[in-house]
């Protein structure tokens, strides 16, 4: 993998800023769509790019091979459970706060590779690194101006969330050797058979009259911070590598927390930002400490 040029850094600070504006379009699209019919429009949209750059790349979509049940699983807890706990909670606490929470994602996900991987243990400094993180995590539930009884099982509920992309993960690495693209494109097919027959039974969106601004946000949410996303996530792999990718991770809780100040006129108080601070901090030393990752992380999209 080559050293990061100026393209390169450009092309990663772009993926944090869209990810990191995922959460406040979520937040907008939330006010017309419940949470199934949200997750399915989401990634219908996402599939359209993701079937494309297969015909045109001639890459075997293997959704429904004799080996499918993978990409089915995976689908579920990769894509269509997170999302759709994802909305459920953005929808009562602020976006840039889901923002923070989704950052737990790479300490959830080194205390499962943990135990179900052979070369991704917790060290010392590793550990210290996820204490760290969630010890602001959990500064974040001492506020009460953002977190109180009223919405505090939301906030749970999105790092829930944030967990399954880290189980979803997990299971991925069993398809490592299947291609990225036909992993991605497999698992986002059942998620749509997940997840349309839960909108159909439980939310009749036939019913519903949403405004402009949720369908352009969900639109975005579909095209650009999952579809176009995941190409540009998929270019700086291939260029750069997975340990320069994941540095995105720093980038979405900050994008979130800027997009939910100014764009959505959402009140941030000092212990907020000591959280960042501290967050940010754990998942540094948490991935200074991930030598020699090797493996292939999933499809993460937020």
């Amino acid at each position: 993998m080559r050293e990061a040029k100026s393209i390169d850094i450009l092309l990663l600070t772009l993926l944090g800023i869209i990810w990191g504006s995922s959460f406040f379009n979520i937040k907008i699209a939330t006010y017309s769509y419940e949470a199934f019919t949200l997750a399915l429009i989401r990634v219908i949209f996402a599939s359209v790019p993701l079937i494309l750059l297969c015909k045109y790349k001639k890459i075997k979509i293997q959704a429904f091979s004799k080996n499918w049940k993978p990409y089915a699983i995976i689908g579920l807890c990769n894509i269509a459970i997170p999302f759709t706990l994802i909305a459920i909670g953005t929808s009562q606490i602020n976006s840039y706060l889901a923002a923070m929470l989704m950052s737990t994602t790479p300490m959830s996900g080194s205390i499962l590779a943990h135990f179900f991987t052979k070369d991704e243990k917790i060290t010392f400094f590793k550990s210290i690194g996820i204490l760290i993180g969630f010890a602001g995590v959990i500064f974040l539930f001492f506020d009460n101006l953002i977190i109180n009884k009223n919405n505090y099982i939301y906030a749970l509920i999105t790092i829930l969330g944030s967990t399954f992309y880290s189980i979803g993960g997990i299971m991925t690495l069993k398809l490592k050797k299947e291609g990225n693209e036909n992993v991605t494109t497999s698992t986002t097919l059942w998620s749509i058979i997940f997840l349309f027959p839960l909108a159909i039974i439980f939310e009749s969106p036939w019913e519903l009259k949403p405004t402009l601004g949720s369908t352009l946000s969900l639109l975005y949410l579909g095209v650009v911070a999952t579809g176009l996303a995941w190409l540009i996530r998929f270019r700086i792999l291939t260029v750069n590598g997975i340990v320069f990718q994941t540095q995105v991770a720093y980038l979405i809780p900050i994008f979130g927390v800027l997009f939910g100040y100014f764009l959505m006129e959402e009140v941030i108080t000092w212990r907020v930002l000591i959280s960042l601070v501290v967050i940010i901090l754990g998942i540094y030393i948490v991935k200074k400490n991930n030598k020699g990752i090797k493996n292939y992380n999933g499809t993460r999209v937020n």
